[in-house]
């Protein structure tokens, strides 16, 4: 069992490389590659590496650009079904990971804590700090998508699209996990 949930997350991982390298920025004229527009959320929001960005923002700093998330929703669902996430959390209702359309959040459900949790993955979070604050019943850890999901801001569209299927978690200002000081 444990094995067959390896193997198929190993399999998201290398689709969801796959899926990245499709969407790489095209040449702009005279062979140089494209510029990756900035957004708004930090000095390069849009095509910051989310793993190296939640390992070096300070605690609690970061922040969606999006304080509409229905306005990037669906795409935050196609970055999310790119990206895997739905083999382990279903369409929001769950499967081998918690649900995304309960009220229980293990970690917290600030954008902090989510940015975090998916870029890091659960074992790093805690390393960083970060304890358990809500239960739920779950296979495994959460893996580290950091490097799977291709740009800040994506990472952004993802949680926008989370915050979609459960509109109660974006009302988070008490809701994160414990931090280091």
């Amino acid at each position: 069992m444990l094995r067959s949930i390896a193997v198929s997350l190993l399999v998201m991982r290398l689709g969801g490389s796959a899926f990245a390298a499709e969407e790489a920025p095209l040449p702009a004229a005279g062979g140089a590659p494209a510029a990756q527009t900035p957004t708004p959320g930090g000095d390069d929001a849009g095509g910051g590496n989310p793993l190296e960005t939640a390992r070096k923002a300070e605690k609690g700093s970061l922040k969606s650009p999006y304080a509409d998330y229905a306005s990037v929703a669906a795409e935050g669902r196609q970055k999310y079904l790119a990206a895997g996430c739905n083999g382990c959390h279903g369409m929001g209702g769950g499967g081998m990971g918690p649900p995304l359309t309960n009220p229980i959040w293990v970690y917290g459900k600030d954008d902090d804590t989510l940015f975090r949790v998916i870029a890091l993955g659960s074992d790093e979070l805690q390393k960083q700090g970060y304890t358990r604050i809500g239960s739920e019943t779950v296979v495994g850890p959460m893996p580290p998508f950091g490097e799977i999901v291709k740009s800040d801001d994506d990472m952004w569209k993802i949680i926008a699209f989370i915050r979609s299927v459960n509109p109660d978690s974006a009302n988070a200002s008490s809701a994160s996990a414990s931090k280091p000081q």
